[in-house]
This record gives structure tokens, C-alpha cells and sequence, in this order.
């Protein structure tokens, strides 16, 4: 009886359910369609801030005046994230789509040249970091914890020591089975004495970190150049402007580094930047008299950059310590030589914000945006309002025929409570890059859209099948 109670409760939920959306118009219809197309993103289904403002802006750090670099105040105008303590954020929906977004091209890039992910745990034996001198040398960056035995371990801010104790476990491995490239994408830890800039520097974060191991060191430094024409490639395809610069080695060590920077006002490092030949070195690795550039002796000036990416090659340092060795051509053991090779994939999201964006509006690299385009109808109650509803539920349903990539990428914004300009000034601040309004013109012999490239400044008006045409170019990743 209890069973029979509880289907005909559902039965009777799931028939108060279709007469609800029997009672919608077609513009709000959320259900998969015959053809495949899947349900409408409905922007009132987000959860997502929308009604955020610059004197409302939520932040557990203090105040707006706190608020030190446009990326974190945008961010957090937007909804994209909510301060959850000091130096770690909630990432939102939005947030969340873009770093998927970004870790897929990230992912294309290192596979392109033999990478093959792992995941290792966040959770490091303190005796493995003790073994490579890096649990003292590292000093209060490290958040260290105890388990109920006593047991120390530290939450990874980088994994040198485990990868390497990782593959020093394989015993049988041979120079055939070398160049190795193993990466991750995983959350990272560093205990941030004053954690600022939102994403830009926190003490909980998204990093990919690769580490390679190779039979000598010039094979060790060519997989090296492999790893930074691909961050250079990667950088290119977001559309990022970014400077390879000399760098220290720091606590991770070894023969050679170099960071890569997108060159931002708000930056903490300083770089040393010749116009001539495109020499670049952080300024703490050249001596204070340094002035001119020692590639071509002409005059060095000085930017501020962003650090996203940081390589090193490693040579031995890591795999003496844990004894990481293969069987080489004529059958002895011998050490691998190793690089590593990091990129701050929540960084990289703000700081292309930081770079790209203006001071009320987040422009964001074309292929993360979270959502390529939104559709705006009219205000419910206007003259237009049932026209251009209709053409408007017609063309998210072109789209999705016409341009099968954009599946998903579409979002309809069906507050029609709130003026257009209302929510154009919402989509203005959510980065869509395309955004598509039925206005007045909607209403013409042949009716008109009016459309927003955002990240051109561009402002056309198109009949819907010209639309279509302009969105099925559209690259997603």
C-alpha cells in the first residue's frame, strides 16, 4: 500500500509538473526535444548572482576598498566566485565552466607532445619531502598536518618528490620507454601569509604541473623546448600576450628556469625586457647595475608581469634523492635526467581578465568564455514582447541545428521582468561573447536581431538566418 501511495504522489507531482510547463510560453521550454537538441539554458536556472551591483559586493576580506586588482572585483560583481576564507574562493558555475574549458585545451597541448596524465594524491608524506631537504628548507609555506598516529604529512604545493618516488618504484624501466611526460591538474596549497589579488595569488589553487624524465641531458633539454613551445602555443590560442622571461630556480632547484608572464600593471614581478632581440629575465636574476642587455648590449626597460607558467630543468636533483634509474642502451642502470613544468590554470583565468577586460565589463579569451552566446528577448509586456519571443525560441533552436558545436554554449536569458538594458548590462559583465537582442527591429517586415561581439566592440543588426550564419563560426573547445 505505502508503494502504491508513493507512485501515485509521483504520478500526481509529475502531472502538476506538465500542466506548469504546458502554462509556459515557448521562449522559457526547458524539456529535450525530438531532435536532440537537449533542454534551454535558462538564465533565471543559474545559480549564479545576477543582481549584484558595485556597492553590494560580497567579500569575507573586508570591505571594497579591499578589493586590490580589477580581476577580483569583477569576479566577485559577476557572481563568478564568493570568498570562502582568507586566500580560497568558492568557484561558480560560470567559473567552473571556463577552467573545464581551459583544462581541455591545456589537456590538447601536453598530449600533443606525449604527456599522459596522472593524479597523484594532494596529501604528501612529510618523510619524502624530509629525503629531498625540501620540508625545512620550504619553511612556513608548507601547510603541515598530523594524523591520529602521529604520521606528518604536508598538502601538496608541488609534487617533485612524489612523482619522482612514483617512477622510482618502476624497477624494469627502460631508455625505450623514455622521454616520460606525466602531468595532473589538481588543486594546490601554499600557506600565503597575505593571500590577495582573488585568484592571482591564494593559499588553495588550480595548477597543471608536468614532470618529464629523459635517458641524458640533452635529450632532457630538448623535451624542455618541447614544454615551452607548447605553453607558447597554448597562450596563442587564448589570445594572451605573454613574455618568456629568465628566472631563478627558488626551492625547486635545479639548472635552469624560466617563467612565463602575461605583462599586467597590477603584476608583482619585474622584468627586465629588451625591444631589440626580445631578451626577458625577472630582475632578481640579473645584478642591480644591470642596464643593458647581455644578448645584445642595447637598453633593457622594465614591465610588471603576471606569472602563469614556470619551467625548470631539473637535471638529477630528484631522482639521486629517490633513485629513479632505467636500464639504458648497453644494459646498466642510470639516472634519469628530469624538468618540471607548472602553469596556474585558476591564474591564468584571472589573470586574462586582468588583462583583457575593461574596468566595468569581463572580456574573456574566446575559448574559455563559459557560454558563447546569450540571447536577450524583449521586456514581458512591451508590443514586441510575443513577436520576437517566438523568433527568439526559434533561433536558439536554429543555432542548435545549424551550429551543433554551440550546443550547450547558449544561454536565453528569460528575465523578462528586468529591462534589456538591465540585462545587457548583466551580459556585459558575464563576458558573453556574443550577445543577441530582439528589440524594436524585431518587429520589421523582416525582422532584424540585434547583435554584440563583445570582444570587438562590434555592434550589427542581422535578419536571424544572418545570425545563424555568423555563429556557426564560432570555435569551442
Amino acid at each position: 500500500m505505502e508503494g502504491l501511495l508513493t507512485r501515485c504522489r509521483t504520478l500526481s507531482a509529475l502531472a502538476a509538473r506538465r500542466r506548469q510547463l504546458s502554462g509556459c510560453v515557448g521562449l522559457c521550454r526547458c524539456h529535450h526535444d525530438a531532435a536532440g537538441r537537449g533542454p534551454r539554458l535558462l538564465l533565471s536556472r543559474m545559480f549564479q548572482p545576477q543582481n549584484l551591483r558595485e556597492d553590494q559586493v560580497p567579500s569575507a576580506e573586508g570591505r571594497s576598498r579591499d578589493l586590490t586588482c580589477k580581476s577580483q572585483r569583477l569576479m566577485l560583481q559577476a557572481g563568478l566566485i564568493l570568498p570562502a576564507g582568507p586566500g580560497c574562493y568558492h568557484l561558480l558555475p560560470y567559473t567552473v565552466r571556463a577552467m573545464e574549458k581551459l583544462v581541455r585545451l591545456i589537456d590538447q597541448e601536453m598530449q600533443a607532445i606525449g604527456g599522459q596524465k596522472i593524479n597523484m594524491p594532494c596529501l604528501c608524506p612529510a618523510e619524502l619531502w624530509r629525503a629531498s631537504g625540501r620540508w625545512d628548507l620550504m619553511g612556513r609555506e608548507l601547510l603541515r598536518l598530523k594524523d591520529r598516529h602521529g604520521k606528518e604529512y604536508c598538502l601538496g604545493p608541488t609534487h617533485e618528490e612524489a612523482v619522482t618516488a612514483l617512477v622510482a618504484s618502476q624497477k624494469t624501466m627502460s631508455y625505450k620507454q623514455l622521454p616520460l611526460l606525466l602531468y595532473q591538474v589538481t588543486r594546490k596549497f601554499r600557506d600565503e601569509p597575505r593571500p590577495r589579488f582573488g585568484l592571482l595569488r591564494g593559499r588553495e589553487f588550480h595548477m597543471k604541473d608536468m614532470y618529464t624524465f629523459d635517458v641524458c641531458r640533452e635529450a632532457a633539454q630538448h623535451t624542455y623546448g618541447l614544454v615551452s613551445g607548447a605553453y607558447r602555443g597554448l597562450f596563442g590560442r587564448l589570445g594572451l600576450r605573454c613574455v618568456r622571461a629568465q628566472a631563478a630556480v627558488g626551492s625547486i632547484g635545479g639548472h635552469t628556469s624560466h617563467e612565463f608572464h602575461l605583462p599586467v600593471d597590477v603584476g608583482e614581478d619585474r622584468l627586465a625586457v629588451c625591444p631589440s632581440c626580445h631578451f626577458s629575465a625577472n630582475v632578481e636574476t640579473l645584478g642591480p647595475s644591470q642596464t643593458s642587455c647581455p644578448a645584445c648590449q642595447g637598453p633593457l626597460t622594465e614591465t610588471k608581469g603576471i606569472e602563469v607558467g614556470h619551467t625548470f630543468y631539473l637535471g638529477t636533483k630528484y631522482s639521486s634523492v629517490f633513485n629513479a634509474q632505467f636500464t639504458n642502451a648497453h644494459g646498466e642502470p642510470s639516472l634519469a635526467e628530469m624538468g618540471c613544468y607548472g602553469l596556474g590554470v585558476t591564474r591564468i583565468l584571472a589573470a586574462a581578465i586582468e588583462a583583457l577586460s575593461a574596468e566595468d565589463c569581463i572580456r574573456w579569451p574566446g575559448l574559455v568564455a563559459p557560454y558563447q552566446v546569450c540571447l536577450v528577448p524583449p521586456k514581458r509586456g512591451s508590443k514586441e514582447a510575443a513577436a520576437a519571443a517566438a523568433l527568439v525560441g526559434q533561433l536558439y533552436d536554429d543555432i542548435a541545428d545549424s551550429a551543433p558545436q554551440l550546443r550547450g554554449e547558449v544561454v536565453l536569458d528569460d528575465r523578462t521582468h528586468l529591462t534589456i538594458g538591465h540585462r545587457l548590462k548583466d551580459a556585459n559583465k558575464l563576458g558573453y561573447p556574443f550577445v543577441v537582442i530582439a528589440g524594436k527591429r524585431a518587429l520589421e517586415d523582416r525582422a532584424h536581431l540585434e547583435v554584440w561581439c563583445q570582444n570587438t566592440g562590434e555592434v550589427v543588426f542581422l535578419p536571424k538566418e544572418g545570425v545563424v550564419e555568423l555563429l556557426t563560426g564560432v570555435q569551442v573547445v
